[in-house]
């Protein structure tokens, strides 16, 4: 391996570690519940099985390859990494976050799709659809998150959290962060008696969509 390889390598576990230290510390997680992972090039690094985050350094990284092939550390990869390599396999992902929030995994045992209560759907790629329970770890969950996440950046499990994927740690934790809030707003307006959520048509989130091809800042 290449000192630029090495370095690549170091500076994403640095990005896994903190991410997954975010997640806990934003209350998305508990424990050691939920993983990150980051794709360099044909290695994944993902956060290891049952180690909490504030214990992981840089000498803790591990990696594999994408078959799940252990390239990388003497620490067992994260039971999940079955959805990570299913995320990798079938997108352009860089990076994956799972979480087990609060509020999103409350909604994943109400719905089938997050209803359109706000546009931040749009930044998910559309209305959030939830992917039928399967055991943690199995193929069988990775398959019904894949067919959950078409033509979308991220999921709910049913009983279970979220995943989201994107170009960077960052873009990735973000959609997390704005699914769980997304989910917190339908509960909260929806627990108002006597009253129900208005919500966005499908024009209206296509018009949100086609806006957000400009939104930021240039270059």
């Amino acid at each position: 391996m290449s000192r630029q390889d090495r370095d690549a390598i170091a500076h994403a576990w640095d990005g896994v570690v903190a991410t997954a230290r975010r997640t806990a510390a934003e209350g998305l997680v508990v424990g050691t519940s939920g993983n990150v992972s980051a794709r360099v090039g044909g290695t994944v690094l993902v956060t290891p099985s049952g180690v909490p985050y504030d214990r992981l350094g840089p000498g803790d990284a591990v990696g594999v390859d994408l078959e799940g092939r252990q390239v990388l550390g003497e620490l067992v990869p994260t039971s999940e990494l079955p959805l990570h390599l299913a995320v990798y396999g079938s997108t352009r992902a860089a990076a994956v976050v799972h979480t087990h929030a609060v509020h999103a995994t409350a909604v994943s045992t109400l719905v089938s799709e997050v209803p359109l209560v706000h546009y931040a759907a749009a930044m998910l790629g559309g209305p959030v659809r939830t992917a039928p329970y399967a055991r943690y770890g199995t193929p069988e969950l990775a398959g019904h998150m894949l067919a959950a996440l078409r033509d979308r950046t991220g999921c709910l499990l049913r009983n279970h959290g979220t995943v989201t994927y994107g170009e960077t740690l960052d873009e990735a934790y973000d959609r997390t962060a704005q699914l769980e809030w997304m989910c917190r707003l339908w509960l909260t307006a929806s627990s108002v008696p006597g009253h129900s959520p208005s919500l966005l048509t499908p024009a209206q989130l296509r018009d949100v969509q086609d806006a957000l091809e400009d939104y930021g800042q240039p270059g």
